[in-house]
């Protein structure tokens, strides 16, 4: 993908979603710029909501991490009524009126999934995701969930949907909920290692 455009990359990239309300002062904030450092060394994209709070963490780490300018850090703006502070270092920006075109752009970019701590916008972006996973109108892209609040949210798919049959077992087996941003980049690595094996084959 180069440009405002928004012209196809064929690099690794990485979504990450998070609450624009979490700041500077919060250890997530700086897990997020640690993990999107991470992500940016080992010479990935990512791409993110474009605005504050854990978007920001999130391109302000990949810019740090960079080698060169070959790797991306994309920002997929939605127009709200109110003003939202766009996140800093952002290489590619596009914007959008509706959240669907948005979340269908997500989808088109990813191949991994990092879901960070989060509100009503996180749970549409995860959402929409693991929808789109379990109908297999996509595959083979991980969504790691990040942080202690996602345990929780597991122990509520496991105690209602899945336990009443609202469920399978392997829907809830396409998430990845982890405690760790290690945890989280050794998924995204072997989904990087996977998808460099199905372009070689």
């Amino acid at each position: 993908m180069s440009g405002e455009n928004g012209v196809r990359e064929k690099r690794f990239t990485v979504a990450i979603f998070g609450s624009a309300r979490i700041d500077r002062n919060s250890p997530i904030y700086w897990e997020i710029y640690e993990l999107a450092k991470m992500i940016a060394e080992a010479g990935m994209n990512i791409v993110t909501g474009g605005g504050p709070g854990l978007m920001s963490a999130a391109t302000e780490g990949h810019k740090a991490g960079r080698r060169g300018g070959e790797t991306k850090a994309i920002g997929l703006r939605i127009k709200l009524p109110f003003e939202e502070r766009e996140a800093d270092h952002l290489d590619i920006k596009r914007e959008f009126d509706r959240f669907s075109r948005r979340l269908d752009e997500f989808m088109s970019m990813a191949n991994a999934v990092v879901v960070a701590p989060g509100g009503v916008g996180t749970l549409l972006e995860l959402a929409y995701t693991w929808q789109l996973l379990q109908v297999k109108h996509i595959s083979n892209i991980p969504v790691i969930l990040l942080g202690d609040m996602w345990f929780d949210f597991i122990d509520w798919i496991e105690k209602w949907p899945l336990k009443h049959g609202l469920l399978d077992p392997e829907d809830v087996a396409l998430l990845f909920p982890v405690r760790s941003i290690l945890e989280a980049f050794d998924v995204i690595m072997e989904a990087y290692r996977k998808s460099k094996e199905e372009c070689c084959e």
